[in-house]
């Protein structure tokens, strides 16, 4: 394995596809990350090349016995189809989040991966945020009472991201890696289409019954960030500790566990846990979008 070296292609060139790139093009030095080689990309539209990478059309990097990983970058919408093209040809993926958009379909594509023996790899730089394991820090060993996560930010084309418990899978993410297993007691959703603003509320209960909600907010103009404001017997938080820069950046961070993977370098354990984690936030996503598009029910 210390020689091995995976053909790689990026498939979409948008904000996160043009971070791949470069990150592929610029390895950190004696990280796994090095055994990465970057051979091209897939795109719809025209380039020739990015950044001395060549694109490539997908034919070929589904045929190519050279390429052994794809890093999937298109929007929400398609990420299944592509997975499913890139196992069935025998490669090792790595997708952006959330991997589909529905639970049923991650576990087949999961299924699938599995009997391939490929590594199939789900995207979540925002555990990997300084903020975030700062914030894990300060949680930890506390007795939570109730909690808010409040998340603003500019309007999606839902044709392409899917709904916002998908979308917004990032802190479901966060819940359930800061508090444990959650279930979902209620959710609802409001849409104003003439003003393109739509916000989410969904109520959780934790192991314990502790109540925890997450708001999900976007309209015109809205500043993407997020508020917390989590109780504990101990006290409140209603800020994000400070944290400091991280050295390494996220995308980079997240490329060289996904090159573990590859290495066989992460444990059996932490696999598994990793697995659960993803699965169970995409079936609470679905339970949160049914509730959600339920029919109102009438008080009489």
């Amino acid at each position: 394995q210390i020689n091995k070296m995976f053909g790689t292609v990026v498939v979409g060139v948008g904000i996160a596809g043009l971070a791949r790139i470069r990150d592929l093009m610029n390895p950190m030095p004696s990280s796994p990350s090095e055994h990465l080689k970057l051979l091209g990309f897939v795109s719809r539209r025209n380039f020739v090349s990015i950044n001395e990478a060549k694109q490539i059309s997908l034919e070929d990097a589904l045929r190519s016995k050279d390429i052994h990983a794809a890093f999937i970058s298109t929007e929400n919408r398609t990420h299944e189809e592509t997975i499913r093209m890139f196992l069935e040809a025998g490669k090792h993926v790595l997708v952006e989040y959330p991997m589909a958009l529905s639970a049923k379909v991650a576990r087949e594509l999961w299924e699938m991966a599995e009997q391939k023996g490929k590594v199939l790899h789900v995207e979540h730089i925002e555990l990997l945020t300084e903020e975030y394991k700062q914030l894990k820090k300060e949680v930890a060993g506390k007795d939570l009472v109730k909690g808010t996560l409040h998340f603003t930010g500019h309007v999606l084309d839902e044709n392409k991201t899917g709904f916002p418990a998908f979308s917004g899978i990032a802190r479901l993410t966060w819940l359930i890696d800061l508090f444990g297993d959650l279930t979902v007691t209620s959710a609802t959703r409001e849409k104003q289409n003439d003003k393109n603003y739509s916000r989410m509320t969904v109520h959780f209960q934790t192991a314990n019954k502790k109540p925890l909600t997450w708001i999900e907010e976007r309209g015109p103009g809205m500043r993407r960030e997020k508020k917390i404001n989590f109780c504990f017997t101990s006290g409140c938080l209603e800020n994000f500790p400070q944290a400091p820069r991280s050295a390494v950046g996220l995308f980079m961070q997240d490329q060289n566990l996904f090159a573990k993977k590859l290495l066989g370098q992460v444990s059996k354990e932490e696999l598994a846990a990793e697995k659960w984690r993803i699965l169970r936030c995409l079936d609470l996503a679905e339970v949160i979008q049914q509730h959600c598009e339920q029919p109102e029910k009438i008080c009489s």
